[in-house]
């Protein structure tokens, strides 16, 4: 099995690459195109990473089940980020993709809720109490707070699905700051107490991940902040 697992792994990175690639045309429908199958392709990517590290099919409890679905969160409003870059990068409009948005962002929900409802529920099955103080049982010594890091970043990605009725409000955009500033915190929070993410060729793509990140949200202020220095402008 493992052997059929990186088979189809090496594959996947490949594909990735050439998806990558191959964005050379700026047309909606290659966009749209390019949008579904990063998505597609990164959370399968985390789902045999997760497979490669379980390294058998059996009994799958919480403890090993609840990770997956913090990687495929992550995995997916990485893509999320990215294919908003290349969507500015081209200047196409946000209605081409928004059908993609609107669809995976009730996956991203679901699995965001998921994840750590899933660790809590478990750890109170087992007599661990309820979080903070079941966090701490659960983790190394001096990570709790790690843990803590990632509930707040919940609250705030949470917070973020109210843009359907307030994104309009002139305060909305320090929400939008703080949940670009909650990626980086799921970035931290991962990295440190991903059991998958330690070693092996999965902690590479996450680096590429994080790299990636840092480097589309510098795009992305740096294209509002010569936006706004336009209308400035033309104000005067």
């Amino acid at each position: 099995m493992l052997h059929q697992i990186a088979q189809v792994r090496t594959l996947t990175v490949r594909l990735f690459i050439s998806i990558l690639v191959t964005m050379a045309t700026k047309t909606s429908r290659t966009l749209v195109l390019f949008a579904w199958s990063l998505s597609v392709v990164v959370a399968l990517l985390a789902v045999f990473a997760w497979a490669q590290e379980l390294g058998h099919i059996g009994y799958i409890s919480i403890y090993k089940l609840f990770p997956l679905i913090g990687l495929l969160a992550f995995s997916v409003m990485w893509s999320h980020y990215i294919v908003s870059v290349v969507r500015q990068h081209y200047k196409l409009d946000k209605s081409v993709t928004q059908q993609y948005f609107d669809t995976t962002s009730w996956f991203v929900l679901a699995v965001i809720l998921l994840h750590p409802s899933l660790l809590i529920w478990q750890l109170w099955r087992d007599g661990f109490g309820l979080p903070p103080g079941s966090y701490e049982r659960y983790v190394m010594p001096g990570l709790g707070w790690v843990t803590v890091l990632g509930t707040f970043s919940l609250f705030i990605f949470l917070t973020y699905e109210f843009r359907r009725r307030f994104s309009n409000r002139p305060w909305w955009r320090f929400v939008a700051y703080a949940t670009d500033a909650a990626m980086l915190a799921i970035l931290y929070h991962s990295l440190r107490l991903g059991g998958t993410l330690q070693a092996g060729w999965f902690h590479w793509i996450w680096l590429f991940y994080g790299v990636t990140l840092i480097a589309s949200l510098i795009y992305i202020y740096s294209k509002k902040l010569s936006h706004k220095k336009i209308t400035l402008q033309r104000s005067k």
